[in-house]
Order: C-alpha cells, then structure tokens, then sequence
C-alpha cells in the first residue's frame, strides 16, 4: 500500500490490535476511531522522528487538531491488525498537517489527513520556535 504514500514521505508506522470495545452494533470499527488511530500514529511520528509530545508541552506547546479528513475505503473488525502510518505534509509557522493510511493486510481501508494549530497552555495560538519548524521542516514532504 505504499502506492498512497507520497515518495520522500518521513513516515512512521505503529501497529494497532482492533479491540472489541471499539467496533459498534454492527461489528465494525466505529467511525470515529480512526482519529484516535491517527492520533496515536501522530504522537509516534513525532517521537521517531522530531521530540515527544511531552517534550513539546514542556515547551508550553500543543497541537490541537483544526480540520480532519478521512475516506473510508474498507471497515476494519474485531481482532484486525491495523498498519498505521503518518507522515508530516507541510509545517508553517503556528501549524502543521499530518496525513495517514490505515491498512489491514495489505488492504487500503482509509486514507486521512489533519491539520493542527500550535496553541499555548492557555489556548492561545503560538508560533512553532524557528528552530523546531525549520528541523521539522525538513521531514515534511517537498513543496510543490
């Protein structure tokens, strides 16, 4: 599935096990699920590839989520193992956007992507520190 992730991308992949308690009466992963997927994706990527989230708000820094998309391809079930993989699209100068695949068995079933303003503790938007947007920036993919 490598084919929905853009060539250059600085990915990260975390492995979910599909829980019972996530799945509704019909015996599929609710929908709003696949944003805790993404957020947990999300919290990896930055570990694997910039500073941890606590690291972050240490800073007094937090990346509250502004817009989320999602396309669901396939549903995912009770037991499935997922593939989640994030990578950062573009970082600016009090935002960022992240996108994400979910797979299961090599099948795509959804594609996604969200875009976050960095807040204060207070709520308040806050410029990412120079420094950290221009490392960051060189994980994010080319500007086209």
């Amino acid at each position: 599935m490598q084919d929905f992730i853009p060539d250059g991308a600085t990915t990260a992949t975390i492995e979910h096990r599909v829980a019972f308690y996530e799945t509704d009466a019909m015996g599929i992963v609710h929908h709003a699920n696949y944003l805790r997927f993404f957020e947990n994706a999300r919290v990896a990527w930055l570990e694997t590839h910039d500073k941890s989230y606590p690291e972050w708000i240490e800073l007094g820094l937090h990346f509250a989520v502004t817009h989320a998309e999602l396309d669901y391809r396939q549903s995912a079930r009770f037991d499935d193992r997922l593939e989640i993989t994030t990578w950062l699209e573009s970082v600016r100068g009090a935002s960022l956007a992240m996108a994400y695949t979910i797979v299961c068995q090599s099948e795509l079933l959804v594609t996604g992507r969200t875009e976050h303003a960095s807040i204060n503790d207070e709520g308040r938007v806050r410029r990412i520190p120079k420094e950290d947007r221009e490392r960051m920036g060189r994980s994010a993919l080319p500007s086209r």
